[in-house]
């Protein structure tokens, strides 16, 4: 198990040092260059407790089947996404706070509402796809820092962005996507 862990930080490591550095000759526009920017070694650092965090929770018996988003921008981690009930977001909060280096947990979780189809999941995949794309195409929105959970035609945004403009337009984009019944705004913005 220890062997296990150990090569999900080195991957985890490895994928931020890729993802920050991966980005580094690009230009930055003014609308990037006003906001909080993390630098190579924080962003490492958010990679590694991101999935110390996930481990945690996965190896957790009452945590390890929900479908969880996590996030992490400075140590601040974001859960996000559905859960059968307000008992186990509690669980969830519990044990992502008990990682060592977490800073505080942002709870953006939903209890979802009864049992879903597998025509109903189909449905979402395609909602949550055509919002990632359509969110992809926007040049305003940085879309790699949001995440896209649909559950029964309702959508929830999640992540740490630059502006309230991002978000709003992320929200635009959202709601006017086919089969979308209702956002739910999730979205941090960077501190």
């Amino acid at each position: 198990m220890k062997n296990h862990k150990f090569v999900l930080l080195a991957i985890a490591v490895a994928g931020g040092v890729f993802i920050s550095l991966s980005g580094c000759d690009q230009r930055r526009s003014e609308k990037d260059a006003a906001s909080p920017s993390a630098t190579v070694g924080t962003t490492i650092d958010d990679s590694v407790l991101t999935t110390k965090v996930k481990s945690a929770l996965i190896s957790d018996p009452d945590v390890k089947s929900f479908d969880l988003q996590v996030e992490t921008r400075k140590g601040v981690v974001q859960l996000s996404g559905f859960v059968d009930s307000t008992m186990q977001i509690e669980r969830a909060l519990q044990v992502a706070r008990s990682v060592a280096g977490v800073v505080s947990v942002e709870n953006k979780m939903n209890v979802k509402g009864g049992a879903t189809s597998v025509g109903e999941k189909i449905d979402d995949s395609v909602i949550t796809t055509k919002i990632k794309s359509s969110l992809l195409s926007d040049s305003t929105v940085k879309s790699s820092d949001i995440t896209v959970v649909t559950r029964e035609g309702n959508v929830q945004l999640s992540g740490f962005v630059n502006s309230e403009a991002q978000i709003q337009r992320a929200l635009e984009i959202a709601k006017s996507t086919d089969g979308v019944k209702v956002v739910e705004n999730k979205m941090s913005i960077k501190k």
